[in-house]
C-alpha cells in the first residue's frame, strides 16, 4: 500500500497556470499506477528509491534525482522497485499556458524525463503548497506562485533533456518575437532581444534569417513601422507621440525609418490614407495581415 499525503483542489479554475493537485508518497514495493490517463499535466520528482515509468511506448528506469512528466490524456504507467521502492513528490497542473511552458522546458511525451539536483528545494515547494491548502484567494495565489517556482527550478537544471536543434531554434525565435511584440514601444535594441533569449546576437541573426527571411533589426523596425501605420491611420496623434509610442525617442530617426520602408514621410502617409480611404485601407490591412500571418507561422 502507498503511504500518500495528497491534496486535490476542486472547483472551476482558470488562468495561465494553476495547481490541480499535489502530494508526497512513500510507496510500497511494486506499487504501481496505470496504464491510465490523467486530465492534466503531472510531474513526479523522485526523492529516493527506484522504479520505472512508461509513456509513448517507451520505458524509463528511474531513481533518486530524476523526475518524469505525464501529459494530459496520454496513457502512462509507473511502478516502484521491489527492493528499493521510491519516495516522490508530485504536482498536477493546468492552465492556458501550461503546454507552452512545458514545451519550452524541453519536456514532452517524447522527452518526458529530467534530472535535477535540487531535491530539498523541490520538496520544500510542494510542502508549502500542501500547507496552504484551504480555499481562498490568498492560498490560491500562494500555491500557483509556488507552482511557477517548482517549474523554474526544474527548468534551471542543466540536465533537463534538450529538445532537438530545430525545436530549440524555433523556440528562440518565438521568444524573441514575443519580446519584441511586448517591448517595441521601449527603446530596445537587438542586443536586448538576444540577451533576453540568452543567445548571442550573431546566432539570433542566423535564426531570424532562416525563420523569417529578415534580420532581427529588420523585424524590429518592420514591427514598429507597422504599428506606426496603424496609429497614423486610426488616430490623430502628433508624429512625435507616434514615434515615442513605437520606440523612437527621436522623431527624425522615426521619420527616416518610416520613409525607408514606406517611401514617404509619416505626414504624407497620413494624408494619403485620408485621401483614398477605402482603397488605401484595404492595401494597408493586407500589408498588416501579411506581416501578422508571417508571425503566426512561428506559433503553428
Amino acid at each position: 500500500m502507498e503511504k500518500a499525503y495528497k491534496l486535490e483542489f476542486a472547483g472551476e479554475q482558470t488562468g495561465s497556470l494553476y495547481v490541480n493537485c499535489c502530494g508526497l508518497s512513500k510507496t510500497e514495493p511494486l506499487h504501481s499506477f496505470g496504464p491510465a490517463l490523467k486530465p492534466h499535466y503531472l510531474i513526479h520528482y523522485i526523492l529516493s528509491g527506484k522504479g520505472k515509468f512508461s509513456i509513448g511506448g517507451k520505458e524509463y528506469p528511474l531513481e533518486e534525482g530524476y523526475g518524469f512528466l505525464i501529459t494530459p490524456d496520454e496513457l502512462a504507467f509507473y511502478q516502484a522497485d521491489e527492493e528499493e521502492p521510491w519516495t516522490y513528490v508530485w504536482v498536477g497542473f493546468s492552465g492556458t499556458q501550461s503546454a507552452e511552458y512545458i514545451s519550452n522546458m524541453g519536456l514532452s511525451v517524447r522527452q518526458p524525463v529530467f534530472r535535477c539536483e535540487k531535491s530539498e528545494e523541490l520538496y520544500r515547494i510542494v510542502k508549502d503548497m500542501m500547507e496552504h491548502n484551504t480555499f481562498g484567494m490568498a492560498n490560491d495565489l500562494r500555491r500557483n506562485g509556488q507552482l511557477g517556482i517548482f517549474l523554474s527550478v526544474i527548468a534551471e537544471s542543466s540536465a533537463v533533456t534538450e529538445k532537438n536543434e530545430i525545436d530549440r531554434a524555433n523556440t528562440y525565435v518565438r521568444k524573441a518575437v514575443a519580446f519584441i511584440q511586448s517591448n517595441y514601444c521601449n527603446a530596445i535594441k537587438v542586443t536586448d532581444v538576444a540577451d533576453y533569449v540568452c543567445i548571442n546576437r550573431s546566432y539570433l541573426y542566423t535564426l531570424f534569417q532562416n525563420s523569417m527571411g529578415m534580420s532581427p533589426q529588420q523585424f524590429l523596425t518592420t514591427f514598429r513601422i507597422t504599428k506606426a501605420t496603424e496609429l497614423l491611420q486610426l488616430t490623430s496623434l502628433p508624429i512625435e507621440s507616434i514615434a515615442l509610442s513605437c520606440g523612437y525617442s527621436d522623431p527624425l530617426v522615426f521619420t527616416k525609418a518610416f520613409r525607408q520602408m514606406k517611401k514617404m514621410s509619416p505626414t504624407s502617409y497620413r494624408k494619403e490614407m485620408q485621401k483614398g480611404e477605402g482603397r488605401r485601407n484595404k492595401e494597408h490591412l493586407k500589408q498588416v495581415e501579411d506581416f501578422i500571418n508571417q508571425i503566426n507561422k512561428l506559433h503553428s
